[in-house]
């Protein structure tokens, strides 16, 4: 059997996405939520992890480094990349939301670090907005006075309620998703088939308690 190389986001989605893994069977090493390498061997499992950012998970697999990733929806539909989305993991569930503060009256400057699903929302609201592209704390734009609304993610609210801003409406739900490199799909296929018939019956353990 060769070795398949899956594609991981840092973060939340990764302590998540690992848990998923050992819940099905899975054996990986015993460090492994632990360790700071970026590069980490499953010997028993015969998988090679790449930690890499949410947002860079879709371009290593479309580019064939990785032959499946795990990565959020909100990623898949900026990045709009060549990819194949297997499986709904239902984990790290949160919404894209439009925001700003209350009673403030709105122009045309929209910040987020999301541009392209922005973009698509507005005009297909038929607004005309300036989307001002941010990486950092979105949530301090509306306050310095740098735009009105913003595109971000959101889990909790908590954010927002503590700097002051609500929600004017949400565009769309969020969970991450099992991707794959056309390709290696292809090639790898059983392989690939395989993570995905253990991992469906925990997403839909995971969905039905969600719901």
């Amino acid at each position: 059997m060769s070795w398949l190389t899956i594609a991981m986001p840092k973060g939340r989605i990764f302590e998540e996405a690992v848990q998923m893994l050992r819940l099905a069977g899975f054996q990986l090493p015993s460090d492994f939520e632990d360790s700071r390498k970026l590069i980490i061997d499953g010997e028993e499992e015969k998988f090679r992890f790449i930690l890499a950012k949410p947002m860079d998970v879709p371009t290593y697999v479309e580019q064939g480094v990785a032959d499946i990733g795990i990565a959020g929806k909100d990623v898949l539909l900026e990045e709009q990349r060549n990819v194949y989305e297997l499986l709904d993991l239902q984990i790290s569930p949160c919404y894209l939301a439009v925001a700003g503060l209350p009673s403030q009256a709105v122009n045309e400057k929209v910040a987020t670090k999301y541009p392209h699903i922005a973009s698509s929302y507005f005009r297909k609201k038929g607004e005309q907005v300036d989307i001002i592209p941010l990486r950092g704390s979105i949530e301090l734009a509306p306050l310095v006075g740098l735009a009105d609304r913003i595109v971000d993610i959101v889990s909790t609210g908590r954010t927002l309620k503590e700097n002051g801003l609500v929600e004017y409406d949400r565009i769309i739900e969020v969970t991450s998703r099992l991707i794959a490199n056309p390709v290696q799909f292809r090639l790898k296929y059983d392989q690939i088939q395989y993570i995905v018939q253990k991992l469906t019956p925990i997403t839909k353990k995971i969905g039905a308690v969600s719901r």
